[in-house]
């Protein structure tokens, strides 16, 4: 057992060695990021074992239809998570990011979350295909209110016009925001390497970012807990929260 553990740690040194290598040499990096990345500051994935999906139907409480009759029905299972926004925090991995982007060899950041965790974590360039939870407006005069700052109520209304909030994000039955999506297929296209991190590849348009890059000729480097992309060039099976950091470090040690 101890051999087998020398073993995989070894393969997982190895491949972040060469995720180093990639990104500092071949540069104009983007990275796509999905759940995973997330869960290390506290938020469940939501397809997984034990997410929100498994609980309550998305084509219900997560559909524009039904928010549009019923809004209460998507502020039960999102208002909790709103009004406690600042008790979520950026992780390592996040943090790792945006340090990779200080340093010259990150684009951008395409992400599929809608927690805002990017953007607190000091990220700038960030298409939030997905939209975001903190940023919440009204449906009639489209006053805009930031997490958790928003009025009591199931759903919130708002307070200069009695309209019905929501916040940012895409539901089922929305189109992606065309101009954040049109620019994230732009940047895998042009791109020498794409971070994959923590996203399972179920759900499109984004799923197809990684074969865009790839197809244009860049280098896939994964980050998952479980290995979603066959065409990728790199694996590191870890925590993102552990490799991103890791990987930096090893780019400094780079002469």
């Amino acid at each position: 057992m101890e051999d087998t553990n020398i073993s995989e740690i070894t393969s997982t040194e190895k491949e972040i060695t060469r995720a180093a290598n990639i990104i500092k040499t071949r540069k104009r990096c983007v990275a796509l990021t999905g759940a995973g990345i997330s869960v290390e500051s506290g938020i469940p994935p939501f397809r997984s074992k034990g997410g929100l999906w498994e609980k309550y139907d998305p084509t219900v409480y997560a559909s524009i239809d039904v928010f549009r009759k019923d809004p209460s029905k998507y502020w039960t299972i999102r208002g909790e998570f709103i009004r406690n926004y600042n008790n979520y925090q950026p992780n390592p991995g996040h943090l790792a990011l945006m340090e990779l982007e200080t340093m010259g060899l990150l684009r951008c950041v395409i992400t599929q979350n809608i927690d805002g965790l990017h953007a607190k974590s000091g990220s700038k360039d960030i298409l939030e295909i997905h939209g975001s939870l903190r940023e919440i407006y009204c449906v009639n005069c489209k006053r805009q209110y930031i997490a958790p700052d928003i009025p009591a109520g199931t759903p919130p209304y708002c307070e200069s016009c009695g309209g019905v909030l929501k916040p940012n994000t895409v539901l089922f039955g929305e189109s992606l925001p065309a101009t954040a999506l049109k620019r994230a297929q732009e940047e895998s296209e042009e791109c020498g390497v794409m971070l994959v991190i923590g996203t399972s590849a179920n759900v499109f348009p984004a799923a197809a970012l990684p074969e865009i890059a790839h197809r244009s000729g860049a280098v896939l480097v994964e980050i998952n807990l479980e290995n979603a992309f066959p065409q990728a060039e790199v694996y590191i099976n870890e925590k993102s929260g552990i490799a991103l950091p890791e990987i930096i470090r090893r780019i400094k040690d780079i002469i």
